[in-house]
C-alpha cells in the first residue's frame, strides 16, 4: 500500500506517468491490495474482543460493558478518521474527492457484519463469496447515482479518487471471517504454526500490523509532504 501510494503521489508531482485507472496492472494491483486488506479487516473483526467473538449488542455485565465500549471507541476513531479523509482530499482534488473509500467501507462494515461473527465459517464462506459474484456481475445504469453508486451495482465508476463499494468487498470481510473463525477452531499444524511467536524480522511487520489506523493515516501525509518538499526545493521556493 506503501509503495502504491508512493507511485501514485510521483504521479501527482509528474514525475512518472502512469494511468492508474486504466492500465491493467495498476488496477490489479490496487485491487489486490484492498482485497488483503479488507480480508485482514474480517479476521480482526473476528479476532478482537468486542467486535468479533462478542458482538457490540450481545453479552451483559461487565464484561459485555467493556466489550460494547471497545467497539464503540474503535468505530469512532475509524469513523472520525474517514472524515478527515473526505476533507483532506477535498482540498486536494475538489469535485473528486474520497467520499465512500476504504474507511468509509470499514466504518460500515464494522456495524452490518458483528451480528454474524458467530455463524459457521462455512456459511459465512458462501455468503462472502455470493456478495462478491453479485458485485462483480451486477451492473445497473440506474444506480449511477452518487446516493446509490455506493452499494456497488453501479454501471459507472463515480468520479472519486477512491471508492469501495459495498458489493463486492463487504464479501471480501466476510471470507476474513470465514477464514479467522476456522483458524480459531482448527488444531491442524497449519493452525499451530500460526500461534507461534513471530522472532526476528518478522516483529517489524507485526509491529506495524498492531497499529493499521495509525499506519494507514500517517503515511500518505508523510509522503505527500516530503515529495512536496522536495518539489519545492528543485523550484528554489525554499
Amino acid at each position: 500500500m506503501i509503495a502504491y501510494h508512493l507511485c501514485y503521489d510521483l504521479n501527482y508531482f509528474s514525475w512518472i506517468r502512469v494511468a492508474f485507472t486504466h492500465d491493467v496492472a495498476w488496477i490489479a494491483w490496487r485491487t489486490a491490495i484492498v482485497a488483503q486488506f479488507l480480508f485482514l479487516v474480517g479476521v480482526s473483526m473476528m479476532l478482537r474482543p468486542g467486535t468479533g467473538r462478542v458482538a457490540p449488542s450481545a453479552g451483559g455485565g461487565a464484561q459485555g460493558g467493556s466489550a460494547r465500549r471497545r467497539f464503540w471507541r474503535r468505530w469512532g476513531q475509524i469513523a472520525g478518521c474517514s472524515a478527515l479523509v473526505s476533507l483532506a482530499s477535498y482540498q486536494l482534488f475538489g469535485p473528486r474527492f474520497i467520499w465512500f473509500g476504504v474507511l468509509h467501507f470499514v466504518a460500515l462494515a464494522q456495524l452490518l457484519l458483528p451480528p454474524l461473527a458467530r455463524r459457521a465459517s462455512g456459511l459465512l464462506a458462501l455468503l462472502g463469496a455470493l456478495i462478491v459474484l453479485a458485485g462483480l456481475e451486477l451492473h445497473l445504469a440506474a444506480m449511477d447515482a452518487n446516493t446509490l453508486s455506493w452499494i456497488g451495482f453501479a454501471a459507472h465508476k463515480p468520479q472519486t479518487e477512491d471508492f469501495v463499494p459495498v458489493f463486492p468487498w463487504l464479501g471480501v470481510v466476510l471470507l476474513g471471517m470465514a477464514a479467522a473463525g476456522a483458524w480459531q477452531r482448527s488444531a491442524g499444524p497449519w493452525a499451530r504454526a500460526l500461534r507461534r511467536p513471530l522472532v526476528g524480522a518478522w516483529r517489524v511487520p507485526a509491529w506495524l500490523g498492531r497499529w493499521p489506523l495509525t499506519v494507514y493515516m500517517l503515511h500518505q501525509p508523510l509522503l505527500f509532504g516530503a515529495l512536496d518538499l522536495v518539489a519545492m526545493l528543485r523550484q528554489g521556493s525554499v
